[in-house]
This record gives C-alpha cells, sequence and structure tokens, in this order.
C-alpha cells in the first residue's frame, strides 16, 4: 500500500502571490499545445499558418475555461446551480468538466474556423493532436491535489490520500487518466494525424478513443459522491457522456472513409488574424 505524498497546493510563494500547482498544469497544457501546434502548422497542408497558432491557442483557452466550467455546473450539479444561479460565476470555489471543456473547444474552432475561412472539421483534425497532452497535465494536477481519486481496492499500489475523511486504500486513478487520456491518446492521435487521412478521421478517432480511455478509468474512478451511479448500478456519469462521443467519433469515420474521400495537402490559409 502507497500513501499520497500530501504536494503542498501551493507551488511557489513569490512574494504575496501564491502559484498554485493546478495553475501551473493548465500553462503546461496550453504551451505544450501551443508547442505541437507550431510544428504541425509549418508541415504541408497544415490548415493553419505558424501565424494562426496563437489565435488559434486562444481561442481554444476560452472554450476551455468556459465550456469546462458551464459543463461541470450543468452536467454534475444542476440542481445546486437552480438553487443558487450565481455559483456558475464562483470559478474560484471549483469545478470543470472535460465534456463541457470539448463543447466550449468545438464551438471555439467553429468561429475560428469560419473567420479563416476553412472547412470546421479540417481544423478539428489538426487540433486534435493538441488536445491529449493538457489532458495529461490537468490529470496530474487532480493527483496532486487529492481529487478525483480512485475506488476502493486492496492492489498492490492501492494508495492513502490524507483528504480522504475514510483513509482508505484507493485506485490512484488520476495516474491511470494520466496515461490513458493524457499518452497514450496523445501517442494514438498524433499517429494517425503523421499520414494524409480523409477530412474528420483524426477527429474521429479522438473522440472514440477518448470516450473509451475514459469510460475504462471510470470503472476504477470514486462516481461523484451526490450522483453515484446513473443507469444499471454501475453505468457512472462520466460513461454515460462519452457515449455520445463515442457514437459521433464513429459517425465521423463514416463520413470520412465513405464520403469525404482521402484529402490532399492544400495551401495553408493566409492570416487573417
Amino acid at each position: 500500500m502507497l500513501t499520497h505524498p500530501n504536494i503542498d497546493p501551493i507551488a511557489v510563494s513569490i512574494g504575496p502571490l501564491d502559484v498554485h500547482w493546478y495553475g501551473l498544469m493548465y500553462l503546461l497544457a496550453f504551451a505544450s499545445a501551443w508547442y505541437i501546434a507550431m510544428r504541425r502548422a509549418k508541415l504541408p497542408g497544415s490548415p493553419v499558418t505558424p501565424a494562426q497558432v496563437e489565435n488559434l491557442i486562444t481561442y481554444g483557452a476560452f472554450g476551455v475555461v468556459l465550456g469546462g466550467r458551464v459543463g461541470y455546473v450543468v452536467f454534475y450539479n444542476f440542481d445546486a446551480w437552480m438553487r443558487d444561479p450565481l455559483w456558475l460565476f464562483r470559478i474560484w470555489e471549483g469545478g470543470m468538466s472535460f465534456h463541457g471543456g470539448l463543447i466550449g473547444v468545438t464551438l471555439a474552432m467553429l468561429f475560428y474556423a469560419h473567420r479563416i475561412h476553412i472547412p470546421f472539421l479540417r481544423l478539428t483534425d489538426f487540433v486534435a493532436p493538441i488536445v491529449p497532452l493538457g489532458l495529461g497535465f490537468g490529470r496530474l494536477g487532480n493527483f496532486i491535489g487529492q481529487e478525483l481519486w480512485g475506488r476502493p481496492t486492496d492492489l498492490p499500489w492501492a494508495m492513502v490520500f490524507p483528504k480522504d475523511p475514510e483513509l482508505l486504500p484507493r485506485h490512484p486513478s488520476q495516474l491511470y487518466q494520466l496515461v490513458l487520456e493524457g499518452l497514450l491518446l496523445f501517442v494514438l492521435v498524433y499517429w494517425i494525424s503523421r499520414k494524409p487521412r480523409p477530412t474528420a478521421a483524426v477527429s474521429g478517432v479522438f473522440l472514440i478513443g477518448y470516450a473509451c480511455f475514459r469510460s475504462l478509468a471510470e470503472f476504477a474512478r470514486e462516481p461523484d459522491q451526490h450522483i453515484q451511479f446513473d443507469l444499471l448500478g454501475w453505468v457512472t456519469r462520466g460513461q454515460l457522456l462519452c457515449l455520445p462521443m463515442a457514437i459521433l467519433g464513429v459517425g465521423l469515420l463514416i463520413y470520412a472513409y465513405k464520403f469525404s474521400g482521402r484529402t490532399k495537402p492544400q495551401a495553408v490559409t493566409k492570416d487573417v488574424s
């Protein structure tokens, strides 16, 4: 049995300013997205120029934060929001949702694709490989902050979290998600994107891959205390939200290989930002 190192949530203090680990994880997520996007923007046929990457990341960041907060409130705490509508805006009290963030980023990319005059699905194919590492950094932040721990287990690597009132040995499910949703999903989607694919194929693989990896990790993750299970006594809210992702991903793959045809390298767009 292992014990969580009980890491101080404040990474460093600079005078009166406290820099929290979770904030650093967000910075690392956006930095990794920027780095990968810059590399991809320099490839032949990229729909985005290097000069457009900064705006792309900015739009994505707003989509993640706004969508993630709204998604958490609507998907996981709708009743509490109805009792206290202003709680939505008290972001310092915590609470973000991946699925909400995904919707937010999708809307942001739809707007940005229209702005720079490129097909929406070509942009999402470009964006998909830059997302997973950021998800991994987010799960590392959850682990450091002792959030979203796993279900009780007697496995040799079970971990006791000091913030757990029951002090039970649990799955370190944050690390499972870091590996599955962060590292493995990145390797899968980036590998798929290295060769020309039909439009929407990379996006479809991302959606299916995340849905499968997240659903698998949910079997080890402790369900939300106020929700528990949504269906059949074992289906969690996270798994339920992944179902439409998987269906949409399959639909995109069918569209890609049946209707869109093989994507040919195209000239990059001019920077209109």
